[in-house]
């Protein structure tokens, strides 16, 4: 994962938060010459995310730290597997320790959640995608974990896509008005995508000239309808809204091309991994 400059700003802040006042415990019983181990393991099964960031904590804190890395993103390990050794200061160790962890669990938390949707649609076309409900500042993390669980990522920013929603439509006049101002105004290679929430929008959609149309909250018959009206026009349908575990292979079934869920970064709970140090 290549690193942008939010990154590089959030891992300086997470390092600020944690010792703009000194480690006074690992200062007072830890001399400074002592070398150590560390192991990164996990203490329980899951997909592996966030090696990129967390080695660049250890490097922040401390370039001589030396890295051995057993697991990359997207690996799949068992309970008490390593994912690392790190070797170096023992303080350095120590003082890298919270910070490491805070992102590989987490980002690990998300990959691990987003593995488990793609596995329930396996086989199929679909695509599941992510959304921009990502914890600020994480966005550029949370959608490489979701690209190491396997799942794709959707637009990135609110400049990097054309996406006409609801408070558009409404507040735009209409879905003719709204896809036309769109097209008249986004450069001509940029799809334009529109929320539609009855049949009757998503008529206005196609007419209107939409390359996408995000199929919102909509049941499972009414999905099958609306990907069969699009079927002979060209544009491609996604499905969103209250997508879970138990429904997306349904969801996948009607022959949507895409699911976004925002669950797969606002729902993903933190993976439980530790990093033990011995002196060497």
């Amino acid at each position: 994962m290549a690193f942008d400059p939010l990154v590089d700003r959030l891992v300086s802040l997470a390092l600020e938060e944690d010792l703009s006042l000194g480690d006074l415990t690992t200062d007072a019983t830890i001399p400074p010459h002592i070398l150590g181990k560390g192991r990164l393991a996990a203490k329980e099964p899951l997909i592996v995310a966030g090696c990129d960031v967390a080695q660049r904590v250890f490097e922040a804190v401390d370039s001589t730290i030396s890295l051995d890395w057993l697991h990359d993103d997207g690996d799949a390990i068992q309970t008490g597997d390593t994912i690392a050794w790190a070797k170096g200061s023992v303080l350095s160790l120590l003082r890298a320790e919270r910070t490491v962890l805070n992102f590989i669990q987490r980002l690990s938390g998300v990959a691990t959640l987003t593995r488990k949707f793609a596995d329930a649609i396996e086989g199929l076309p679909t695509r599941i995608v992510d959304t921009r409900k990502t914890t600020p500042g994480w966005r550029t993390l949370e959608k490489a974990a979701v690209r190491a669980g396997g799942a794709f990522n959707h637009r990135f920013s609110l400049g990097s896509g054309v996406l006409i929603k609801d408070n558009h439509i409404d507040s735009g006049g209409g879905v003719q008005a709204a896809v036309e101002s769109a097209r008249q105004y986004a450069p001509h290679l940029m799809a334009i995508e529109v929320e539609v929430r009855s049949l009757d929008e998503l008529r206005q959609a196609i007419t209107s000239g939409a390359d996408i149309v995000l199929l919102d909250n909509m049941d499972l018959s009414t999905l099958r309808s609306a990907v069969e009206i699009c079927r002979n026009s060209g544009v491609r349908t996604e499905a969103s809204g209250g997508v879970s575990l138990e429904t997306i292979r349904d969801v996948a079934l009607t022959g949507v091309d895409f699911i976004s869920s925002g669950a797969l970064t606002h729902s993903a709970p933190s993976m439980d991994i530790h990093m033990k140090v011995k002196p060497l």
